[in-house]
């Protein structure tokens, strides 16, 4: 009978960027976090515009994830002194590098639907 061995161990290089990885995930994981970010890629949109555009949000929900999102430096929070009072939200510098990351994920996307579904008709 063939003995198994352990695997070697991670070097620390590695287990730095699973580290990493591990911290990206759990501050982007959700159903809406990165929906809602790719949105304001595009532009600053208000609260009722990110409320039609992601389809299925609930406006609690949209709540919550747009706090998290502002309290993690992600986006940028704005209040008009005008009347009636509105607010805006639009990417933080941070945010703003997170672009690649949703660009890339669409490519993969539209590439893995066509795999799946065949040539769009």
């Amino acid at each position: 009978m063939e003995q198994v061995t352990p695997n070697h161990p991670l070097s620390s290089a590695c287990i730095q960027r699973m580290r990493a990885l591990d911290d990206t995930l759990d501050l982007l994981s959700g159903k809406w976090k990165l929906a809602l970010i790719a949105r304001l890629c595009y532009q600053p949109l208000r609260y009722s515009a990110l409320l039609r555009e992601v389809t299925g949000i609930s406006g609690k929900v949209l709540s919550r994830e747009l706090q998290d999102l502002e309290t993690n430096g992600l986006i940028v929070r704005e209040v008009s002194a005008s009347k009636p009072l509105t607010v805006t939200y639009s990417l933080s510098d941070t945010g703003r590098s997170l672009k690649a990351l949703t660009d890339s994920l669409a490519d993969w996307g539209l590439a893995h639907r066509a795999r799946i579904m065949g040539p769009a008709q």
